[in-house]
């Protein structure tokens, strides 16, 4: 829905809030008009019910809301003595008309200084379940989210089994799109299996389901995505079911803050041209220098003497961790992913003849390259020049660049396009120039050959960035911790320090404080 249609909505719910609730609001010594003003009904009812005013607040935060409306339901009807386990189930199952009942059949009294502590042992565990979760999700939502990183296509700089929290707030917490969803997880609830949100993923669908999708909102951050930045973002083509199958039954078209999770290097923003010399990019016509924790990883084919390589040998010696093997009868070996730093040690290593470098040939193209049209002979090392969108930037649009701006118009813009003749027609109109609405952005791994990244989707829009990973808490290569890697910092310059002993001194200090205090008392 827009958010006309949200308004209206609101409304409307505030016209039944009312009509449910207004003798109620006069037994509680309230005037009648109390219970139909918007917001303000709000903050009146949690003076009834004996509850702080900002509760009002998480009654309009999407998925926190789903938690607020069963408790301030039953807390209703507990303020006017409805306080069995019948109760309880009624209010919540009959979605709060439950109050309608009480509120014309029944002669309720209002119970002015109730009691809040729950009258059972359940009753406050349930409680306290609630708010944790509600505080939990609010954290996740707009401050800051664990994630997992899953791929090596940033190895060196994030390594496969990091634990991350990213952060919301640095380019602006978005407000959910997706109103009715499980809290704290993402398109998945764990262990079932089953998906997590409210939304019929078939493409160009109208069930009701996707009307109830909030307009994209953002909150505004305290700064912008700067070039070589690491991303949290949502994959903007993404139509799997699960990103460990490629080849899902069908395609699942998800709202956009429900599509997968990935994180890349910001290598180009809005304004840039962009272009992939020989693997290398180039930024403006001058090629983009990586900060000195980033290590560009390239394939090479090697020729060893014997057939034998050691995977641990290699990963505690060379730091190559990316997968290898024999790929002929050659004893020749493929090699996925090399940094320049071990290649040049490796290549002294006395079982080692030769390593080749593998990369694309200009000019031949790869299918599988954005934007997947026969007259971009693009590949992985040779890409481009190609303008990255910027918001309010207006380019001249003709059938040679529609391939590449194509998608930014209509999926992620909204708008309608048609091609007849040499003619473009946008949103019915013949179009010979173009105004990007949002910024956009290009993500790619520092793993060149080893990562699914912005060469092969295209572009990234902005309502599609969910947050900046800063700290490391955690790390695990599959069988034993990285002890060096918990507590440290994603960004900075040098090697990365970890704070987990001063964490853990101020934290046993804080313990042996609150028990000195306590015995003091």
């Amino acid at each position: 829905m827009t958010l006309m249609q949200w308004f209206i909505f609101i409304l409307i719910i505030q016209i039944v809030h009312g009509l449910g609730t207004w003798k109620l609001y006069t037994k509680a010594g309230r005037q009648l008009w109390e219970a139909f003003v918007p917001v303000y009904n709000g903050v009146v009812l949690m003076k009834i019910i004996n509850r702080p005013w900002w509760w009002v607040i998480l009654l309009f935060l999407p998925i926190v809301n789903l938690i607020m409306f069963p408790v301030v339901w039953v807390e209703t009807a507990r303020s006017f003595g409805k306080n069995t386990n019948l109760d309880t189930f009624l209010a919540v199952i009959t979605l709060g008309f439950y109050n309608y009942y009480l509120n014309y059949v029944t002669d309720v009294k209002y119970i002015e200084n109730r009691s809040l502590h729950p009258k059972s042992g359940v009753g406050d565990w349930v409680s306290s379940i609630l708010f944790a979760i509600v505080a939990a999700t609010i954290v996740h939502t707009y401050f800051i989210q664990p994630f997992t990183i899953p791929s090596s296509s940033l190895e060196k700089s994030l390594l496969v089994g990091d634990f991350l929290f990213v952060s919301k707030f640095h380019y602006g917490a978005r407000v959910p799109m997706t109103t009715v969803a499980a809290p704290m997880v993402h398109d998945t609830i764990p262990v079932i299996k089953s998906k997590s949100y409210l939304f019929d993923d078939h493409k160009g669908s109208s069930s009701w389901k996707n009307k109830l999708q909030l307009p994209y909102l953002r909150i505004p951050g305290f700064e912008k995505i700067e070039r070589n930045d690491i991303v949290v973002f949502n994959q903007p083509a993404d139509t799997l079911l699960d990103m460990n199958d490629f080849h899902p039954d069908r395609n699942y078209y998800k709202p956009i803050d429900k599509k997968t999770n990935l994180v890349k290097r910001c290598v180009g923003i809005a304004g840039d041209s962009l272009e992939v010399r020989n693997g290398y990019v180039y930024i403006n016509g001058k090629q983009n220098v990586l900060p000195d924790r980033a290590h560009l990883q390239f394939s090479y084919y090697v020729q060893p003497k014997t057939t034998q390589f050691n995977p641990l040998y290699l990963k505690e010696r060379y730091d190559i961790t990316d997968g290898f093997g024999i790929i002929n009868n050659q004893n020749t070996y493929y090699f996925s992913a090399i940094s320049d730093e071990a290649r040049d040690k490796f290549k002294d290593n006395p079982n080692v003849i030769s390593i080749t470098p593998i990369k694309a040939e200009k000019g031949v193209r790869d299918a599988n390259i954005f934007p997947h049209d026969p007259n971009y002979n693009w590949n992985v090392d040779f890409f481009g020049p190609l303008y990255i969108p910027e918001a309010g930037k207006t380019i001249d649009i003709n059938l040679k660049v529609l391939p590449l701006y194509k998608r930014v118009i209509t999926e992620y813009e909204g708008n309608t396009l048609q091609v007849k003749g040499n003619q473009i027609i946008i949103n019915g109109k013949v179009a010979t120039s173009y105004t990007f609405k949002q910024n956009y952005y290009w993500m790619m791994g520092d793993n060149r050959h080893n990562s699914i990244d912005a060469r092969a989707w295209g572009f990234v829009p902005f309502d599609h960035v969910v947050g900046k990973p800063v700290f490391i808490w955690m790390s695990w290569d599959g069988k034993k911790p990285r002890w060096e890697r918990f507590f440290t910092t994603v960004g900075g310059n040098g090697k990365a320090t970890s704070y987990l002993i001063p964490f853990l001194v101020l934290l046993l200090g804080w313990i042996g404080f609150n028990k000195w205090r306590a015995r003091k008392k």
